[in-house]
């Protein structure tokens, strides 16, 4: 079953609050998860949380300066990073 009428969900834009982070889509819809859910962010500064850039047209987000990549589809499905937030964090 051929997928080229469906496009993937694509980021606009995105903002981060002391509570979450927040995506604009391509479509029109904006999601939203908690920022708990992404302990790197929660260790950043509130400048390193401004700092991204849009990877795979959109597919994405990156953080150059915390080394966090998140991606849209994971967000929708509501997966929360791998990393825990203690000391003995993955990766």
């Amino acid at each position: 079953m051929p997928s080229s009428n469906h496009s993937e969900p694509r980021a606009v834009d995105v903002r981060v609050s002391e509570q979450a982070l927040t995506v604009a889509l391509a479509d029109g819809r904006t999601i939203s998860t908690p920022l708990a859910w992404y302990p790197r962010l929660m260790r950043a500064t509130p400048a390193q949380r401004s700092r991204w850039e849009l990877i795979g047209n959109g597919e994405g987000i990156h953080r150059p300066e915390v080394d966090e990549d998140l991606s849209v589809e994971g967000m929708l499905r509501g997966v929360p990073s791998r990393e825990r937030s203690g000391r003995g964090s993955m990766g």
